[in-house]
């Protein structure tokens, strides 16, 4: 409840920074780290908020020090640093997640996103894709769960940065109910493509992506 009231607090005081007015729910967190083992080895979490996929992860046996947690809300960045210590925690926005000098190309094995993805205009969309598979590996994989019928990365961003998504599943036991997406590099991925694209930020005009 504590962390339920504080979640709301941050979304009146900044709706769209926070997107959602209360922390997922445990059933989420498990769903949307099902695929998650010590193997997968390093994860990044995108918008962790008060750490529930993080706690999630941890049950999962991934190292606390192998989780970077991305979390604009300066707020919930504090929280974050006292609940997972040895976590790196970066307070930034999510679509800057290539430009730090942090984050290492091709080094981690997944991507776990609570951001409300639905809310942000295209061109956000493609540079957090583009950003979060820049550090992942080749066979890395970015989750993102939503309260739609559909995956909430849309079609043309998905074949715009060579992408797939599949549902992996859905919960009832999350207010209100959710489902998640996995989204991987499609078979015939070129990724020399995919590299130019984030490297050049191209767009294509019917997404209406900024070439900037």
């Amino acid at each position: 409840m504590k962390d339920s009231l504080f979640f709301l607090r941050q979304w009146a005081m900044a709706p769209l920074r926070t997107a959602a007015v209360a922390p997922s729910g445990r059933a989420l967190a498990k769903l949307m780290t099902s695929e998650i083992t010590p193997a997968t080895g390093r994860v990044i979490e995108l918008g962790p908020g008060t750490g529930v996929f993080t706690n999630a992860l941890r049950n999962c046996g991934v190292a606390e020090r192998d989780i970077t947690l991305v979390e604009l809300n300066p707020d919930f960045a504090v929280l974050l640093k006292q609940r997972f210590p040895t976590a790196r925690v970066l307070q930034m926005n999510a679509a800057d997640v290539s430009d730090s000098a942090e984050m290492q190309e091709d080094s981690a094995g997944a991507v776990l996103s609570g951001l409300g993805v639905l809310s942000m205009p295209t061109g956000v969309v493609v540079r957090i894709m583009q950003g979060a598979f820049r550090c992942l590996g080749p066979t890395g994989a970015f989750y993102q769960f939503t309260y739609g019928p559909r995956c909430p990365v849309s079609n043309g961003v998905l074949n715009f940065l060579g992408l797939r998504s599949e549902r992996i599943g859905g919960t009832f036991f999350n207010l209100p109910p959710a489902s998640v997406y996995r989204i991987t590099r499609a078979p015939s991925w070129p990724g020399g493509t995919f590299h130019r694209r984030a490297a050049n930020g191209a767009s294509r005009p019917e997404l209406g992506v900024p070439s900037n």
